[in-house]
């Protein structure tokens, strides 16, 4: 076929089946916007800053389980969006990121805005290359669509001169077919980890993001049920995709945060299967620097070979697709079961169902004592938040000390797999994810809770919801500061904190106007003090077709610690 570069970038992206592209163009990428006119298989989604660009094309890409794409200008544009990339990469998020780079012909003057951005971006991706020849495009491309999507799956970078873009030849086109990528573990480790798991006293199962990606719930549902092993999402700081139902029996609640509380909530077991998960990725370092408990073995299912091992030694180390794992490892830990531990398995999960509803109804006294308290408490906000959720709601939280798990501890989310929480941290995620997923699913309602502090570095896509009229629901939780670092500090046992006393870790003098900076951008905001109002408006907003920002000021009370059980 012969066409220009930037027609056969397009051509096979249709192909591999893409059909969003989400950018931010500047003048190298001029030839990508030109081709984009009177080319009707792709939706622009523009962004006003690479922050929200990046989010959207992130959101999309994990909820729909398809390549994402996002076009950022050169250098700068590049430079803006790393924060995102890494939140990216640490989510392994099947992305193509693109930009477009100088003429060939003027590199070697050093012309404005270029650079090296290869360096740049390679860190935080999987592959990445600038594109020489128009030739090796065609392969390029190929070869960028199938690193990102096999697991383990993340983001690539091209670089694509403009010259490149606007030069014509005769290229060949033909799509690499995707992989499949349900590869099985070795069956004698399968028969192994069973064996052990069968004969285990007091086993438990933690969990991790890649079991939905991989939509093996219900296989992993079924392995729970057959060990009567409670099971444990990974903490908050780590905590992206929820991989079990939260209103299951045996669902156990959340890994704390740090070390010395993640080793007492495990001390009681013998053995620990970890199902798709980074163990561990903690957040702060606390003594004992083992988090893990000598005694403790460790059965490590993942299609990541690199996390089997990485931090703590495994008794086994099961390498492949978790889907595929889960089920066969079911059927053999049933036929190693005698009946006795059968007997045991179905009494353990009764009592810890029983354990789970009683936490639950102790929450919601809880949350009812507190919905006379003004400013309204982060329990308070959640619970409202929760009496109106629809089933099939989709929730992209970034408001890590608000909301603290009370979604799941209160049993509001009906389907696990429309769950988003942060995995990177870079702030400004939530406001173009929630975008993001509204897109891939336009049935579902998305609620995005997100933090004051969080919003304002990726508040500038709201206007990319106004624009395209994203029907998202934002609720800020304003307690006018950076609460997880004062919980940090004091954590720290750094003499400021414990005396109650901050220094750059307060939004006040000005507040934050959200209302004000919403309209401005075009979505309909209101500032909400009342739980019953909040119910209320939340309710009829995501049943609404148009974006809405609630901005609730919340108690400005600093917790002790996290609580993620």
């Amino acid at each position: 076929m012969r066409c220009t570069g930037i027609d056969a970038f397009l051509h096979m992206l249709a192909d591999a089946g893409v059909n969003h592209i989400f950018g931010n163009p500047g003048t190298t990428e001029l030839p990508l916007s030109d081709a984009l006119v009177d080319d009707g298989r792709f939706r622009y989604v523009l962004g006003l800053h690479e922050v929200a660009v990046m989010g959207m094309a992130d959101g999309y890409a994990m909820a729909s389980g398809s390549l994402g794409v996002v076009n950022v200008h050169i250098s700068c544009g590049l430079g803006n969006s790393m924060g995102m990339l890494y939140n990216a990469y640490r989510s392994g998020t099947p992305l193509l990121v693109t930009a477009g780079q100088q003429d060939r012909r003027l590199v070697f003057e050093e012309p404005i805005l270029s650079s090296d951005m290869v360096r740049v971006a390679e860190p935080w991706t999987k592959w990445a290359v600038q594109v020489q020849r128009i030739g090796d495009l065609p392969s390029a491309m190929r070869r960028a669509i199938q690193i990102a999507l096999t697991p383990p799956t993340g983001p690539v970078f091209l670089s694509l001169p403009v010259d490149l873009q606007m030069e014509e030849a005769e290229l060949d086109l033909t799509p690499q077919p995707p992989l499949d990528r349900r590869v099985r573990p070795p069956l004698e480790a399968l028969r192994q980890a069973a064996e052990l798991l069968a004969g285990a006293g007091n086993p438990a199962i933690l969990v991790g993001s890649r079991v939905v990606e991989a939509d093996a719930i219900d296989e992993l549902v079924r392995v729970a049920e057959t060990l009567g092993a409670p099971v444990i999402p990974e903490s908050g700081t780590t905590h992206g995709r929820l991989g079990f139902p939260c209103r299951h029996p045996l669902y156990a609640g959340g890994l704390p945060l740090w070390s010395p509380e993640v080793r007492q909530r495990l001390e009681d077991y013998d053995e620990l299967l970890v199902v798709g998960m980074d163990l561990l990725r903690q957040y702060v370092y606390h003594e004992p620097a083992r988090a893990i408990p000598e005694h403790v073995r460790v059965i490590h299912l993942d299609e990541d070979p690199y996390q089997l091992g990485k931090n703590y030694p495994v008794e086994i180390g099961l390498v492949g697709d978790c889907k595929a794992g889960l089920a066969e490892l079911d059927e053999l830990i049933s036929s190693a079961m005698s009946p006795e531990k059968q007997s045991i398995a179905q009494a353990r999960m009764e009592t810890l169902g029983a354990m789970h509803s009683e936490r639950r109804d102790a929450l919601l006294v809880e949350a009812a004592s507190q919905r006379d308290v003004r400013p309204i408490t982060a329990l308070t906000l959640m619970d409202s938040l929760a009496r109106v959720l629809p089933a099939n709601a989709a929730v992209v939280e970034e408001a890590v000390t608000t909301t603290n798990t009370m979604f799941e501890r209160l049993g509001a989310l009906r389907r696990p797999d429309g769950f988003f929480g942060h995995r990177g941290w870079a702030l400004g995620w939530g406001v173009g994810v929630a975008m993001g997923v509204r897109l891939a699913w336009p049935d579902r309602p998305v609620l995005s809770v997100l933090g004051d502090g969080a919003a304002m570095y990726g508040i500038q896509g709201l206007w990319t919801a106004a624009h395209e009229r994203i029907p998202v629901t934002f609720v800020v939780c304003n307690n006018s500061q950076y609460q997880i670092l004062k919980i940090g500090a004091a954590g720290m046992k750094l003499p400021g904190a414990l005396d109650g006393r901050f220094v750059g870790l307060d939004l006040v003098d000005p507040q934050v106007d959200f209302v004000a900076l919403a309209r401005s951008l075009g979505v309909r905001a209101t500032r909400v003090e009342d739980p019953e109002e909040l119910s209320e408006r939340v309710a009829d907003s995501l049943a609404g077709d148009e974006p809405q920002l609630f901005d609730v000021p919340i108690t400005r009370e600093t917790p002790d610690r996290l609580n993620y059980g």
